[in-house]
């Protein structure tokens, strides 16, 4: 299916559902993408999670069922919206539109409007960004995991790199290495990519700061996964870490996939490639890796 499309009916959808419960897994079922990359997407076009979306929608929307005059009790119209009790959806109303239900009733002019999101895509750059497609054996990757969510992965992954860095990675820029956790991370150069893998569901994904595994034991604390034979496009990036990377990712789901006659996503993850040398440099190189298949 065209990506511009299905974003479509993904609105479509939770538009339809607003008053069920939904989930944003429920979300990629239906137009049949990965959780992981329509998250990503979605985000891109629209600067709003899945998640995000669906809260936004139910609360103006609850708003506007509030200044109707019908005279629903609060609980109510909480529970037509998905929330358990009248505190917690009064406390997401509030935060919302910036008033309480009652005091929205006053004043109806502080509402704060949401209305369905239409995407429409202006393809300005066609399919002439810096890639190659690259059909590659299956491979191990080996690396540091954690489980993100889509809706705070923007945020916290950064931490987590940080992390990894100051704990395991630039204690080594300075020694050799000792301990067999220290071998491995030398030997497998971890840290060269950043590796997504969305395979676990209930809207959460595994990331890796990870290197290419090349065999012998496996640290405790560490994990090996392994890619099958796959075709990659491969996104060239140029440019001061992260916004060179952010810049390719942006490009990439607004001017390569919108009906792209060529390649589909093959599989829910994306590797992030990193190079060695000063990531805030203007010719800092990196790539954006995703797997693809040939329609």
């Amino acid at each position: 299916m065209d990506w511009t499309e299905s974003l479509r009916r993904a609105i479509d959808f939770m538009e339809k559902h607003l008053t069920e419960d939904i989930t944003p897994e429920d979300v990629s079922k239906e137009v049949c993408i990965s959780l992981f990359y329509l998250e990503r997407g979605f985000k891109v076009m629209t600067g709003y999670s899945l998640g995000e979306y669906i809260r936004c929608r139910r609360l103006y929307l609850s708003a506007l069922d509030i200044l109707s005059g019908r005279g629903e009790k609060v609980i109510d119209t909480a529970l037509k919206y998905g929330y358990d009790t009248p505190e917690s959806f009064t406390k997401a109303f509030s935060r919302f539109h910036g008033v309480t239900p009652s005091a929205l009733k006053k004043d109806p002019y502080l509402l704060r409007t949401f209305l369905p999101l239409k995407i429409n895509i202006v393809i300005q750059g066609g399919n002439s960004m810096d890639f190659i497609v690259e059909k590659m054996s299956g491979f191990k990757v080996i690396g540091y995991e954690k489980e993100f969510s889509a809706d705070n992965s923007y945020i916290e992954i950064p931490k987590f790199w940080s992390s990894i860095c100051a704990e395991k990675l630039s204690p080594l820029f300075n020694k050799a290495p000792e301990t067999a956790e220290e071998k491995a991370i030398a030997e497998n150069c971890i840290g060269e990519f950043g590796v997504c893998i969305d395979d676990i569901g209930g809207g959460a994904f595994r990331y890796l700061v990870a290197g290419t595994y090349k065999g012998g034991d496996v640290p405790d604390g560490m994990t090996v996964y392994e890619f099958p034979e796959l075709e990659w496009a491969k996104f060239r990036c140029t440019g001061p870490m992260p916004g060179a990377l952010q810049a390719v990712n942006t490009k990439i789901f607004r001017e390569w996939l919108p009906g792209n006659p060529d390649f589909e996503i093959a599989m829910g993850a994306n590797i992030e490639w990193y190079s060695k040398g000063d990531s805030s440099s203007p010719d800092y190189e990196s790539a954006i890796w995703i797997p693809v298949r040939r329609k």
